[in-house]
């Protein structure tokens, strides 16, 4: 047996009305906030989202700095030790004696009544 649906008349009232319009309103002013507040989590989400894709970004280029730098303070440790030998070099060089020993030593040059004789080098598989 169908049931029977229970209807109320609704009266035509001015009060019907304004209270309609108050509950009209309502839902606007409802669906107004929603729409606020999706917009504004939207707006906060692709900020923090850009500012952490930068913040990871910055991060990975402070690395990559840091290790350049530790290269190229190893590279200037190198250079300065080259320099101190090279430094050593030249005073050297600026001494004749020392010229004329390389001399004698690589070109086979001799002093005055001097003999040079070329002994060959030991084979160490003995």
């Amino acid at each position: 047996m169908p049931e029977k649906r229970k209807t109320v008349a609704r009266l035509d009232s001015n009060y019907m009305q304004q209270y309609d319009a108050y509950i009209e309103r309502q839902k606007r002013k409802k669906k107004r906030l929603i729409r606020r507040l999706v917009l504004f989590s939207v707006i906060v989400a692709l900020t923090v989202g850009t500012m952490t894709t930068y913040h990871f970004k910055q991060r990975s280029v402070h690395a990559e700095k840091v290790e350049e730098y530790k290269q190229l303070q190893s590279q200037l440790e190198k250079l300065k030790d080259n320099e101190e030998k090279y430094k050593e070099e030249i005073k050297l060089l600026n001494d004749e004696e020392y010229i004329l020993d390389i001399a004698r030593t690589n070109y086979f040059l001799s002093k005055e009544g001097e003999l040079i004789f070329k002994i060959p080098e030991e084979d160490p598989s003995y």
